[in-house]
């Protein structure tokens, strides 16, 4: 077993330096950076567009108000506050367009790492690779905002019926970032890989978005600091953190899928075949 072990660290150390795949979560996750700003704008507008203006008010603004100093919050409050009362669609479609071109060039990130995994050229010119970047982008941000409603906009009725309505918002929401990792997968490197949308890799991925974002959502609600710059440096290191360690997941779950579709042949079936069924 130590020896198996020793084996398979020394192929991922061999993968990790063949295919650059720090470097492509690097350039990823400096992307989706860029990308926070203009998707919380496009999320406050949707939140104020479908009149859940309480989800600011009644749940985000008291859970961080005691982290800020009080002309600190006043002001996030006054702004965000300004955003959910803004009638106009002016905002939602300056904002879904700004978050979509940021994404892209993430999207684009990504084709370049995926390429590097299945080892192929991109010989796509330009007028190609940026109109499926775009493409891929609006159903990135589609899925994303989407699981992100399903979860925390969506009313939840009485009557005993708490439990079911929670149930199937968290499904929807998985199915929405499934979709969203099939379809990178599917269109976003120059040659298509042939596998199921569940995948070992894909499982990977998903679930630990859900994870990490669900434990970055309790630190800031819970043990996050702005009143002093140490706080405040804190916070960003661990969102930094949070967005590298999302992107090598990504990453490294399509390079788990790479190598158990490698690993398997036509006599005996691979590790992926036996966990999906196939």
């Amino acid at each position: 077993m130590w020896g198996r072990a020793r084996k398979l660290v020394r192929i991922w150390i061999d993968l990790f330096a063949r295919h650059e795949l720090l470097s492509y979560a690097s350039a990823i996750a400096f992307q989706v950076l860029k990308s926070l700003v203009p998707l919380s704008l496009l999320g406050f507008a949707l939140l104020g567009a479908i009149g859940r203006d309480d989800i600011w008010t009644k749940h985000m603004a008291p859970a961080i108000q005691s982290r800020f100093d009080p002309p600190i919050y006043h002001a996030i409050d006054y702004g965000v506050k300004k955003i959910l009362d803004h009638d106009s669609a002016g905002i939602l479609v300056f904002a879904a367009i700004l978050t979509i071109w940021y994404v892209s060039g993430g999207v684009r990130a990504i084709m370049s790492g995926f390429n590097r995994i299945y080892e192929v050229g991109d010989k796509r010119p330009f007028w190609i690779r940026w109109p499926i970047s775009l493409g891929l982008a609006v159903c990135v941000v589609s899925g994303v905002v989407g699981a992100m409603l399903l979860v925390e906009a969506v009313p939840t009725p009485k009557d005993g019926w708490e439990y079911v309505a929670v149930a199937v918002r968290w499904v929807g929401a998985i199915a929405a970032l499934v979709a969203v990792a099939g379809l990178l997968v599917r269109f976003a490197p120059a040659e298509h890989r042939a596998k199921r949308w569940a995948s070992v890799g894909g499982v990977l991925v998903v679930s630990t978005w859900i994870v990490t974002t669900l434990a970055f959502r309790w630190y800031v609600a819970s043990f996050a600091n702005f009143h002093t710059a140490v706080g405040q440096l804190t916070v960003f290191l661990i969102l930094m953190v949070y967005v590298y360690a999302s992107s090598i997941v990504l990453i490294v779950g399509v390079q788990l899928d790479e190598l158990l579709r490698e690993q398997a042949t036509e006599q005996q079936r691979g590790i992926l075949d036996l966990v999906v069924g196939r």
